[in-house]
């Protein structure tokens, strides 16, 4: 295929993302950073001719693939430095860490940020954005195309419960059986409309995600659909089994798999001193991102109807059905570490607590109730 030709598949999504989920204006600058892998570069040559068919001004950078403990390249950071309007991470991996806000996070009010991309986002709400790790064009084409109306609909009522309740009860045939605090926590939404600036998420996007209030959780978790690791999400043939207690994951036990999980944990601990070895890290900070190897950093339900299940996790976390926990960094920038590995439960049940005591089923053996 000649350089810049678009796959015919993938057009109708990238016009679908650039068009209604970013809502492109005319003349607006769009930095697209992607890898010179097939699939990512494909999709993104289809981002960046729709944003030309639409108006939009694209700049299209290439790095090699990274993994979440790499660094992404000083141009790439740099690029990102400059606010265009839109910044799109399509990538096989990660975008990559900011070496220098590691060292030096920028600040916004209260929080602190360890990247330029988020402190954009988040922190000064200069730039609305979409990232895609590890997506595929099967994926791009089929779970892009959504009913979106539905789609908000179904995350807005969810929000609203999860933004009052004290915290939610979650089990499922597979073994969980947990408890996760969500007090003075905010529910955010990955439902498509990345349109003001300070908003975006995932695309393919379809799910309501939450940090666990610190030092809250207890109990069982059990995954039993997939798992983000070190060299990659994987579809797991042995659950496993991680006990938590106060927030943190004290055990982990099943077969190789669980092994795994045990070895990225522990190398996210060894680089983090590797990097206060380097003067990259203060001690404070290495002992905060050493504790929240194992902490509980996210809540998550899967909201998008074409997801499914392929050990990919940015469509496995998508699936109706599922709900997802992270262990590491979480989203509200007070748990930092170098590591967030999602890992998918089937089917669970999932019980809000108010705080007068009743009690609202969200979700019941996988099917939404709300």
């Amino acid at each position: 295929m000649p350089l810049f030709e678009v796959e015919e598949k993938l057009s109708p999504s990238a016009e679908i993302a650039m068009r209604d989920v970013l809502g492109l204006k005319k003349g607006e600058r769009v930095l697209i950073i992607t890898n010179p892998i097939e699939d990512v570069s494909a999709i993104s040559i289809a981002l960046y001719k729709a944003t030309l068919k639409l108006g939009g001004k694209a700049v299209l950078i290439y790095q090699e693939k990274k993994s979440q403990l790499d660094f992404a390249e000083d141009p790439v950071l740099g690029a990102i430095e400059k606010e265009p309007e839109i910044v799109i991470s399509m990538s096989a991996g990660k975008l990559g860490k900011d070496r220098f806000a590691l060292e030096k996070p920028y600040t916004a009010g209260e929080k602190k940020y360890d990247h330029i991309f988020t402190y954009l986002l988040r922190g000064k709400k200069k730039i609305r954005a979409f990232w895609s790790p590890g997506v595929t064009k099967d994926i791009f084409a089929r779970t892009v195309p959504i009913d979106y109306s539905r789609l908000k609909k179904e995350a807005v009522a969810l929000k609203n419960i999860l933004d009052m309740a004290e915290g939610v009860r979650i089990r499922a045939a597979g073994g969980t059986k947990l408890y996760i605090g969500l007090k003075d926590r905010e529910t955010h939404l990955d439902h498509g409309d990345f349109t003001a600036a300070g908003t975006g998420g995932n695309l393919p996007c379809g799910e309501v995600f939450i940090s666990p209030q610190l030092k809250s959780s207890e109990g069982i978790i059990v995954f039993d659909g997939s798992l983000s690791l070190y060299h990659g999400d994987i579809v797991l043939k042995e659950p496993v089994r991680c006990k938590v207690e106060k927030g943190f994951v004290n055990e982990i036990r099943g077969g190789e798999e669980a092994e795994k999980l045990k070895e990225t944990i522990q190398l996210a601990k060894k680089n983090a001193e590797k990097m206060a070895e380097e003067g990259k890290f203060s001690e404070k900070d290495k002992e905060e991102y050493i504790k929240n190897a194992t902490n509980l950093g996210e809540l998550g339900i899967g909201l998008n109807p074409k997801a499914k299940i392929t050990g990919n996790m940015l469509e496995d976390e998508k699936a109706y059905h599922t709900c997802h926990i992270a262990i590491g960094s979480n989203y509200d920038e007070d748990a930092k570490s170098l590591i967030h590995l999602d890992g998918l439960i089937k089917k669970p049940t999932i019980v809000a607590v108010m705080p007068d005591g009743e009690e609202k089923v969200l979700m019941k053996e996988g099917k939404l109730l709300i």
